[in-house]
């Protein structure tokens, strides 16, 4: 059973950075398709990075330059560094995980079966 820890949220001023991380427990073996998602207060979660298998990432276009998506070794841990973050990134951002087959629509939430709880980033 494939748990997902995400941590590295807070309040940040407009124009400053947060690193968040996620952590995949009860997996013997690495995660070959890691996300990062975020929902607004009344509107849909959506995607915001991916990465499939090691070497290909996915972006939103908002956020195309400002975040990264990375991997570790281990294929256990996911980051994502956002940069330059503004008002509007503000949002509960969750980790999501899928370990047989990456679905291929990277965005869509019904290709990953596993989601962490949330961490909340602030921008003001």
């Amino acid at each position: 059973h494939v748990q997902l820890v995400e941590s590295g949220g807070g309040s940040v001023q407009a124009g400053g950075s947060l690193r968040l991380s996620c952590v995949a427990s009860g997996y013997a073996y690495s995660v070959n398709c890691m996300g990062w998602f975020r929902q607004a207060p009344g509107e849909a979660r959506e995607g915001v990075a991916a990465t499939y298998g090691f070497g290909s990432t996915y972006y939103a276009d908002p956020v195309k330059g400002r975040f990264t998506i990375s991997q570790d070794n281990a294929g256990k841990k996911v980051y994502l560094q956002m940069n330059s973050l503004k008002p509007e990134d503000t949002a509960m951002y969750y980790c999501a995980a899928e370990i047989y087959s990456c679905g291929g629509i990277w965005y869509s939430e019904s290709d990953y079966n596993y989601w962490g709880q949330g961490t909340q980033v602030t921008v003001s």
